[in-house]
C-alpha cells in the first residue's frame, strides 16, 4: 500500500477531528454537552454522519472528546501563560489575570466551558461527570499549588486551600455576571479589584506587588 496515501488520509482525518472538536466545544459552552449531536455537527461542518461516527462512535465518546479538547484550549489560554511567570505572588496574580482574560475574550463563546458543563453534569453520575470532576480537581490543585509556592517564598501569608477556593469564587462570579449583564468593563474591573484586595491583604509588608 502507498504509505503516502495512507499518511494523507491520517492527516485529513486528524484535521477533520480537530475541526469537529473545535465546533463541539463552542456549541457545548453555550448549549451544554447534551446540545451536541452527530447530526448537528455533520450539518454545521458539512461532513457525513458516517464519517463522524467513525471518529467518535457514540454521543458519550463525543462528549468526552469535547471535554478533553476544551481542557487543552483552557490550558493554553490560562495555565501556560501563568506558568511562564516565576513562582510566587506574581504567578498567583498572573493566573487570575489570565483566567479573567480567558472569560472576557470568550475563548469559548458561552463563557467558561467548564462552568457551563460542570453545572450541567454535576448531579449526573457517569463517566462524563467523573472526567469533569477530575479536571476540576486538577485545576483547583494548580491554584492551590500556586498559592503554596507563594507562601513558601514568603510572598503570601494565607492558607493555600482557602485562598484557592476564594480566588476561584471570584473567577466564577465574574464569568456568570458577564453572561447576564452587558457592562463587562465594570464586572471584570470589580473582579480584578477584589482579587487584588484579597492578595494585598495576604502579602506581607515589603513584598513587591505585581499589579
Amino acid at each position: 500500500m502507498d504509505t503516502t496515501r495512507v499518511d494523507g488520509r491520517l492527516v485529513r482525518g486528524d484535521q477533520t477531528r480537530r475541526a469537529v472538536l473545535r465546533r463541539a466545544v463552542d456549541i457545548a459552552s453555550v448549549d451544554g454537552l447534551e446540545g451536541l449531536s452527530i447530526g448537528r455537527l455533520a450539518k454545521d461542518l458539512e461532513i457525513s454522519k458516517s464519517g463522524l461516527f467513525a471518529h467518535f462512535g457514540s454521543k458519550e465518546e463525543l462528549q468526552l472528546a469535547t471535554v478533553r479538547a476544551a481542557r487543552r484550549i483552557y490550558a493554553e489560554a490560562v495555565v501556560v501563560p501563568a506558568l511562564a511567570v516565576p513562582a510566587g505572588l506574581a504567578r498567583v496574580w498572573t493566573l487570575s489575570e489570565c483566567w479573567l482574560d480567558y472569560s472576557r475574550r470568550r475563548v469559548f463563546p458561552g463563557g467558561c466551558f467548564f462552568a457551563k458543563t460542570s453545572h450541567e453534569f454535576g448531579a449526573r453520575p457517569g463517566v462524563v461527570r467523573d472526567y469533569l470532576a477530575e479536571v476540576n480537581a486538577e485545576w483547583m490543585g494548580l491554584v492551590e499549588q500556586t498559592a503554596t509556592e507563594a507562601v513558601e517564598l514568603g510572598e503570601l501569608a494565607a492558607d493555600p486551600p482557602a485562598l484557592a477556593f476564594e480566588l476561584n469564587a471570584f473567577y466564577d462570579s465574574a464569568n456568570l455576571a458577564s453572561l447576564l449583564r452587558a457592562d463587562h468593563d465594570t464586572i471584570y474591573g470589580q473582579a480584578r479589584t477584589s482579587i487584588r484586595t484579597r492578595l494585598d491583604s495576604a502579602a506581607p509588608a515589603g513584598v513587591t506587588r505585581p499589579w
